[in-house]
């Protein structure tokens, strides 16, 4: 599980650093920079969860000792 952690999270921040390369910042709110912006947004929930449920195992493992 630790592995595929690291995995889905190092995936994550391969698609946030693509999607800001696809952001025009001249039009940020229009056509594919919207995209891509959202796109940034969603990869960024995607890691900020990835790390809640890694502490949440730490956590878990040291109740059980």
């Amino acid at each position: 599980m630790k592995v595929l952690v690291y995995v889905l999270i190092a995936i994550a921040a391969g698609l946030c650093l693509f999607n800001i390369t696809q952001l025009n910042s001249d039009a940020l709110f229009e056509a594919d920079s919207l995209i891509a912006a959202i796109g940034v947004l969603a990869s960024a929930c995607v890691i900020i969860l990835l790390l809640i449920l890694q502490t949440s195992l730490k956590i878990k493992s040291k109740q059980k000792r």
